[in-house]
This record gives C-alpha cells, structure tokens and sequence, in this order.
C-alpha cells in the first residue's frame, strides 16, 4: 500500500475505485465496504483509493469536545488497512479551510482532479464541502459530466457500520473486550513505548513494562486486568496486563503496564504493542501489597488458562 499524507503527494491513477470515510477501528461493517472498493478495483483493471482526513473533523471543528476518544490511531488505521490490501491511502490534513470548500470544489477539485476517479463508493449519508451541503446526490449530478460512477452503499450497510463503532467503544469502556473483539474482527490493541515505572511491580516478583500512549484521543478500555499478547519486533509474548489509577498504593495517575511472562529483557524506549484477549477482573484496592501479590498469582494462573487456546 502506498500511503500519502496530504492529497498533493498523490498523483493521479488509472480507474481509481474510492471510497471515503473515517474508518475508524477498520471493523467488520468497514471491511464488508473496503473489499468492495478492492473487488471493483479488478474488475476494472484499477487500484482502490480510500481518502481518509487526520485531524478528525470533530477535533477541528468542535476543539471544545474533549470526549472523542477514537478506536484506533492514525497509524494503527494505516496498518490494518494495507493488511487488508487496500492500494493507496490518503490522509490529508483536515481543516477549516479545507472544511469551507463548496461541495463542487471539493468533487471537481479533490476527486476528479488530484485523484481521477473512475468509481466512488458511498453512502447515503456521507455530507461534505461547506457546513455539509454537498452528498450523494452532488456526485450523481456530476458523474456524467466528469466521467466517474457512482455506487451508493446501502442504508443497512451504513447503520451496520455506525451501530458497529458505538458497540465496539462502549464494549471497551466497559470492559467487554470478547463483544468488541467480535465487531471488530481482530484482537483491540494499543500501541506505545516503554517508559520507566517506579519499579514497584518488580519488588513484588511482577515486573511490568510501563506503556506511554502518545495519542490523547486513543480510546484506552476499562480499568482492570487483562489477558493479553505482547508483540515486540513482531514476535508475541503471553502477558498480564493492568490498566488502572493502582489505588492499593494511591496512584496518581492512571497507568497502562504489562507483565511479560518468561521475559526479562531491557525494553525501554521501544514500540510495544499489546493485543487484548480476555477481561479477567475489575481494578481493586487490596489493604497491602501483600494481598495484592497473592490476587496478582491468582490472576496470572487465570491469563495462563485464557491464553491456551491463542
């Protein structure tokens, strides 16, 4: 997959199949709509385009709405996209400028101009250009007249998607990591480097890798104990992992650590790459660490348990 980050580096291609959208967790409902923009693709001899905008447009245009919180990053969405064999990626810079295109300009402009499409695939609902004006009727009217077709995705397909998204982060930040796992086709993961802790993991016989999320909007699960894979230089390790405020030694802040087992290299400063599996136990505050370390053997022989079967 060739990925572009701004619509300018991209030079036009023969019988470009696009599709447009935030792809946010690159889901189910989401690949059912990116195998269709791949199929098509062949079909017509072309490669498959998905335009996608960073910032997220709500992140412009409402800065003063703290609560979006999004599945996946920028780049963990670029990765499960070239994964699924998409050909271009496009992610241009959202802004307000950019938001105050009309409807004609941003199609003539962005998709006939600097893409060349030949086929768009979108819903009903996808608005675009200034204060959302421009839709799937906009891009009915100017096919015939700048050679592309349009395919609409039907309602269903959206809602799927739609209802699909709100399931998969309510389910996160619930805890239910087997409901959101199953909308989204592949173990939830978050994407970090190793920092130093303040060692206290390892004074009781666990030690844990700090992980440090760069990306404020990333949407981080329920506090609590997961089983999980670590993927380091893309080999796996079965881990226990805790994400919580540690409130047996009144912790501050809230922290997101792994437990490696069978591992004890140095790691820090590296990307590590934990993959959710199963929800073992909400966070709890223990009288001492002594208590603490007796649940923490309990729960290491659950993730063992959990982890047999993956």
């Amino acid at each position: 997959m060739k990925l572009y980050h701004h619509i300018n580096e991209f030079e036009p291609v023969k019988n470009a199949v696009v599709t447009i959208g935030t792809f946010d967790g690159v889901h189910l409902g989401h690949r059912k709509i990116i195998s269709r923009i791949i199929e098509l693709a062949k079909d017509i001899n072309g490669e498959s385009v998905i335009l996608t905008f960073f910032p997220h447009p709500r992140m412009i245009l409402h800065p003063e709405d703290q609560d979006l919180k999004l599945i996946t990053t920028i780049n963990e969405k670029a990765e499960l996209l070239e994964a699924l064999g998409v050909d271009h990626l496009i992610i241009t810079p959202f802004s307000r400028d950019f938001s105050n295109q009309s409807a004609e300009e941003y199609i003539t402009e962005m998709l006939v101009k600097r893409i060349g499409i030949r086929k768009i695939v979108i819903g009903y609902d996808h608005r675009f250009g200034k204060d959302r004006t421009g839709g799937l009727q906009d891009l009915q009217r100017l096919g015939p007249a700048y050679g592309f077709d349009v395919m609409e995705i039907p309602e269903q397909d959206i809602d799927d998607v739609a209802v699909s998204s709100t399931r998969i982060r309510k389910a996160l930040l619930e805890g239910d990591i087997a409901l959101a796992n199953s909308f989204l086709g592949y173990p939830f993961y978050l994407t970090g480097k190793v920092i130093r802790g303040d060692q206290i993991g390892r004074q009781i016989g666990y030690p844990t890798a700090n992980l440090a999320i760069e990306e404020q909007y990333k949407l981080i699960p329920s506090d609590g104990i997961y089983a999980v894979k670590a993927q380091l230089d893309n080999k796996f390790f079965g881990g226990m992992a805790y994400i919580g405020h540690r409130p047996t030694i009144n912790g501050m802040t809230r922290n997101i650590e792994v437990n490696i087992f069978d591992f004890n290299r140095e790691i820090y400063n590296q990307e590590l790459k934990l993959h959710f599996l199963h929800f073992v136990r909400h966070d709890v505050k223990f009288n001492s660490l002594a208590e603490l370390t007796t649940q923490l053997g309990k729960d290491k022989e659950a993730v063992l348990a959990l982890l047999e079967n993956h």
